[in-house]
């Protein structure tokens, strides 16, 4: 059987975001205490602790009121360019989602797409740049050639998350050109950039509750 995308999985999605964020705040302020203002970590953690409270006091009754429950308290919530992008990607997705209940796997691709396009026009970044936009694109390659060689819903997004993984590490030599960072120069090689591994952490805890392996 097929597994959909559905208002409960996104909410489990996000929920389980915010435990896994909240594990990792320390490890992602770090990073960008290197290359930024360090406070990644911290911006995440209150956002997404924020979502939640949202969806416990009002539950959303829609796919699209969902997204835009979740990008709304990111932009108000999270200071700083990552609550901009990141409401701006959970937005963009209620937009391009036509579906009241559920989305097939095609669909979760199309507005997942959809959401990382606003990034890309609201930030400016490109593949290379060193911003979490090199994590998005190529999961997005891999999730889209995932379905159209017949993968699962399942399957590919775990190919997803691999793929985020590596573009998240593989950001490590590059020298930023977009946001605070950019101003460091060369000295910014060396370092993982925060955004990309937060956007990781997001695809694969996506991926593991997808396949039901999520705590």
């Amino acid at each position: 059987m097929a597994v959909a995308v559905t208002l409960d999985l996104l909410e489990r999605w996000i929920r389980e975001s915010a435990v896994r964020l909240d594990a990792a705040a320390d490890e992602l302020t770090a990073l960008d205490s290197a290359i930024g203002d360090a406070d990644h970590g911290t911006n995440m953690r209150r956002g997404f602790t924020a979502i939640v409270s949202k969806l416990d006091t009002a539950p959303p009754a829609s796919l699209p009121e969902f997204f835009k429950t979740v990008g709304m308290t990111l932009v108000s919530k999270v200071g700083g360019a990552s609550g901009s992008l990141y409401g701006t990607l959970f937005l963009d997705m209620g937009r391009a989602c036509a579906e009241p209940t559920e989305l097939t796997a095609a669909q979760w691709r199309d507005v997942l797409t959809a959401g990382v396009s606003g990034v890309v026009s609201r930030g400016h970044a490109e593949p290379g740049d060193k911003t979490m936009i090199d994590a998005f694109t190529p999961a997005l390659d891999a999730l889209g050639r995932a379905l159209d060689g017949g993968e699962s819903l399942v399957a590919a997004a775990a190919a997803a998350a691999d793929a985020a993984e590596r573009g998240s590490a593989d950001t490590e030599p590059l020298i930023a050109r977009k946001g605070r960072a950019s101003y460091l120069g060369e000295r910014s090689a060396g370092h993982v950039d925060p955004g990309s591994a937060s956007t990781a952490i997001l695809l694969r805890t996506f991926a593991d509750v997808a396949a039901g392996t999520a705590a």
